[in-house]
């Protein structure tokens, strides 16, 4: 089983990472060290009108040319440059991460109610689907996304994650991952503003990707979080869910539940689970999810992963364990475990 990990400050505190690498590390019994990753929100305040894509390269001087072409096309490069990185003995390095600073063209896109995240969302799926050795792994304003083959610890000091501050921090250390060599595969998973990370395994994955792929996403990695993230994206974004009804079409209640529902509350969820079946997900999983306004966590129906919430102050915890939250907030002032189906949502104030 997979250790998650995520961190909110309701007042835009900032925080630097390294809390967040101490607490995934105290999770390194549901790892194997073949993958590990952090995301975080507000790292990058002199870029923050830009999307910061954060591409992985196998080979930088010849797939970053491709790229760029790509990119021009649809908007303009602010800046570029190689992510900073420390290198770690450990760590299999077999790729160059990048970063581009980016401003889609809104009139590229017209009639869309949300232009520039629709352009980035098919550069995404076009660069990841068509250029050979470049993958986009992150591709939201003023957020990114750090991930490798290695242990919490190994990762976080190659990309030197201490140096960063966020707001919001989402992290992952993987048990297994079925192509270790490839970079690209451990969680965080970003799309735009959404970012998720999961413990779990979703035995509808089939069934959820052949409906998000109705909808013109490319799942290129093979992976849950993949699918999860544009479930979320096509459910708040496109099709202008609250956050609470869209997981609620994601994970929910049994049918013998909603029967004894109230009438108006059971035909809302008879509708939600009518309308979104293809989309609903099964399986044993607790999901972390984030955008620049809130942070959720909620599990599968029969809660067969473990999820702990805790706060102290302003600031709300979502892990796998206990011990991961008191690793970086030894006086957490609460601590609960929410009942399977109940899910945590956690607001930025205004």
């Amino acid at each position: 089983m997979c250790g998650i990990f995520g961190v909110m400050d309701r007042r835009r505190q900032m925080m630097d990472g390294s809390g967040i690498r101490q607490a995934l590390s105290m999770m390194n019994e549901r790892g194997s060290g073949e993958g590990a990753g952090y995301v975080a929100y507000g790292i990058y305040p002199e870029y923050q009108d830009c999307y910061a894509l954060h591409v992985f390269f196998d080979r930088a001087c010849e797939n970053k040319a491709a790229v760029d072409a790509t990119l021009e096309q649809w908007g303009v490069i602010e800046h570029d440059e190689a992510i900073p990185t420390c290198d770690q003995p450990n760590l299999r390095v077999n790729c160059t991460p990048w970063r581009y600073f980016f401003k889609p063209d809104a009139s590229l896109a017209p009639g869309s109610a949300s232009p520039e995240k629709d352009i980035i969302t098919d550069l995404v799926m076009q660069i990841n689907a068509s250029v050979n050795g470049a993958e986009v792994v992150s591709s939201g304003k003023n957020v990114g996304v750090f991930k490798a083959s290695g242990w919490p610890e190994d990762v976080a000091d190659y990309y030197r994650i201490e140096d960063y501050e966020g707001y919001i921090w989402l992290a992952h250390n993987r048990y297994a991952t079925a192509s270790p060599e490839l970079w690209g595969k451990p969680d965080p998973f970003n799309l735009h503003d959404w970012s998720v990370v999961e413990n779990g395994k979703i035995t509808t994955y089939g069934a959820n990707r052949r409906y998000i792929e109705s909808f013109g996403y490319n799942c290129s990695t093979g992976t849950d979080s993949e699918v999860i993230t544009y479930l979320i994206d096509l459910l708040v974004r496109k099709h202008g869910l609250d956050i609470d009804l869209a997981i609620r079409a994601l994970a929910p209640p049994y049918w013998e539940e909603i029967d004894r529902m109230p009438e108006a509350k059971q035909r809302l969820n008879q509708a939600l689970r009518f309308a979104y079946g293809s989309a609903t997900m099964n399986g044993p999983f607790t999901i972390v999810a984030a955008n620049p306004e809130m942070m959720v966590g909620f599990t599968d129906r029969g809660k067969l992963r473990p999820m702990v919430v805790g706060e102290c102050g302003d600031r709300l915890y979502i892990a796998s364990e206990e011990a991961a939250i008191r690793a970086m907030e030894p006086n957490v002032e609460s601590i609960t475990r929410p009942g399977a189906g109940t899910p945590v949502i956690g607001r930025v104030a205004p």
